[in-house]
């Protein structure tokens, strides 16, 4: 019987036996006991030496285990269980952060009045602010100053100590040093993706008897389900079918996964990825060290900053973040708002917080949250995963939305309970979050404001600093200044740390950028009001080689660095 050609006896027997087995077994499930009206029926999917301890038996007189057993291949067991336990498993994906952690949960924290008062309260602060120099509210210049100066001021303060760019020199441990890992690859509409997604990942080092690959594809995507296919013949790699529900997002289809995640640590993988080959066992190695810390965030590099100017300042900002920005979050101990991809996790502590917010659009930030609320730590990782930054306008203004829209969902569902949350993360996490994430809702626009104001003023034949209203204009001027500043200076750093010497003079057009981002960020408010579970997709397009292109990994060369 071929691996994906389940009998139907067998399949009838999978269907009767996984109603009565709890969703949390079904990946370590590798068999099934089944009462039927004839008697028990087993189904399983042994290892090799209990299928030799099976046959020993038949041949020494039990024949009858014969009629009563099924035997298939493990992946084969696992996908016929996801299949005849999918009306479940779509349940628990939708509901399981709502089940564990009630308020934490997009889906019931954002009704239409909430969403509408968020808005509100947003357009309220964004003319306050550009308006205060003409209605004299010294409060309305410290909110300014906070908004625009806080992540200035992060940036400037990350830069005192930049992370080393390359991990020292090592090896992949013996696999008896090694824990179980798995690796989630969730997946829509990316047949086109596969081969190099699956090159990239079959060049991670880490034993193959100790590593599992899952493909999750939405039963949609069609050509992506028959594209995966050939590649199940690796045994590292198995298809988990996603039924087509509500939310369509990706952390509703990782939570489908979740109760078949046999690994003790976890990583997420998107289908442009392509991760250095050390990434895991240098994970493992990291957890194993520090019993504590329950995730690692790998660092993004945007390998295609050469196509254009905005690919270029994407790279800028992911050398920042990634290079600079996150690690030193982690250094201070406040939230650290984790990448979409290449974040490692303590399968334990996923567990224990929840999971993924399947109605949350930017999961991983909401996750970053969650772990610091509950006091996990959450650290960085000196190894890199190659990513290629949308190089047109629309594919770029589509994900950055999403981006921002999650953000948005994430800071009104954490201070829907503001005494809770205060008291979850102390005072000083408490002020960094809310500084920070209204900083990157709002600074764009701000920052937008400022300069057009500057600029029309001039094309009008006005003094830039009108006599009445000085002390605010050389404030406003100020806080521009620093912003640009303070982000085009972590910009530098990053890039020039990953040797992208090219993309540097690109980064003094910052203030272009931000009126990108200012219509991101309208587009995404538009969005949270009448779609905001909405998952604009990115689309993706294979590089012509999954080694580096420009450097991206410094000092490894092609043929060692995957």
């Amino acid at each position: 019987m071929g691996r994906h050609e389940l009998s139907g006896a067998g399949a009838a027997i999978v269907a009767c036996g996984v109603d009565h087995v709890y969703l949390e077994d079904l990946g370590r499930r590798a068999a099934l006991r089944v009462n039927v009206a004839d008697g028990t029926f087993h189904v399983c999917a042994p290892d090799f030496e209990t299928l030799l301890n099976l046959r020993k038996r038949v041949e020494a007189g039990a024949g009858y285990l014969k009629d009563r057993f099924c035997i298939m291949p493990p992946a084969q067991l696992r996908e016929a269980m996801a299949e005849q336990a999918a009306s479940r498993l779509t349940l628990e994906a939708r509901q399981r952060l709502a089940r564990k952690w009630p308020h934490a949960s997009a889906h019931l924290e954002l009704s239409g009045l909430v969403r509408w008062s968020f808005a509100v309260f947003l357009v309220a602060l964004i003319f306050g602010v550009s308006f205060a120099p003409f209605v004299s509210q010294p409060l309305l210049g410290g909110v300014a100053l906070m908004i625009v100066a806080a992540p200035a001021a992060i940036r400037l303060f990350a830069l005192q100590q930049v992370p080393k760019a390359e991990a020292a020199a090592g090896r992949c441990p013996d696999a008896a040093e090694l824990p179980r890992y798995s690796v989630l690859l969730p997946l829509r509409d990316e047949a086109s993706m596969i081969p190099q997604l699956y090159s990239a990942i079959s060049r991670l080092e880490y034993p193959p008897e100790k590593l599992e690959v899952k493909f999750l594809v939405e039963s949609a995507s069609a050509e992506t389900i028959a594209a995966v296919r050939p590649y199940l013949r690796d045994p590292r790699f198995e298809l988990i079918v996603v039924p087509d529900s509500l939310p369509r997002t990706k952390p509703k289809a990782m939570n489908y996964a979740l109760p078949f995640v046999t690994g003790e640590h976890l990583v997420v993988f998107d289908a442009e990825d392509r991760p250095q080959s050390d990434q895991l066992w240098r994970a493992a190695l990291r957890f194993r060290d520090n019993p504590q810390l329950a995730c690692l965030q790998a660092e993004l590099v945007i390998d295609n900053g050469e196509d254009n100017w905005l690919t270029a300042m994407f790279a800028g900002e992911y050398a920042a973040l990634f290079g600079i920005v996150l690690p030193a979050h982690a250094r201070w101990r406040v939230p650290v708002p984790l990448g979409g991809t290449s974040n490692h996790f303590r399968v334990s502590s996923l567990i224990e917080i929840g999971g993924w917010d399947a109605f949350n659009v930017t999961e991983d930030a909401d996750l970053g949250v969650r772990m610091a609320r509950k006091g996990m730590r959450v650290e960085t990782l000196i190894t890199r995963t190659l990513e290629a930054a949308p190089s047109d306008l629309e594919g770029w203004m589509a994900q950055r939305g999403r981006w921002i829209k999650g953000w948005m969902l994430t800071f009104i569902v954490h201070n829907r309970r503001p005494r809770a949350l205060l008291r979850d993360l102390g005072w000083r996490s408490f002020l960094f979050f809310e500084l920070v994430v209204l900083g990157m809702i709002l600074a764009p626009i701000l920052h937008v404001f400022f300069f057009s104001t500057a600029v029309l003023r001039l094309a009008l034949d006005m003094p830039l600093v009108s006599p009445s209203a000085w002390l605010w204009a050389v404030g406003y001027f100020v806080l521009f200044v620093l912003g640009n500043v303070a982000a085009v200076v972590a910009q530098f750093t990053g890039l020039s740390r990953l040797r992208r010497f090219s993309l540097l003079w690109v980064q003094l057009t910052l203030p272009l950028y931000w009126l990108l981002l200012a219509l991101a960020t309208l587009r995404a408010l538009g969005e949270l009001l009448f779609d905001p579970f909405h998952w604009a997709k990115s689309d993706h397009t294979p590089v012509s080689s999954v080694s580096t292109r420009d450097g991206a990994l410094s000092g490894v060369t092609p043929a060692e660095g995957f």
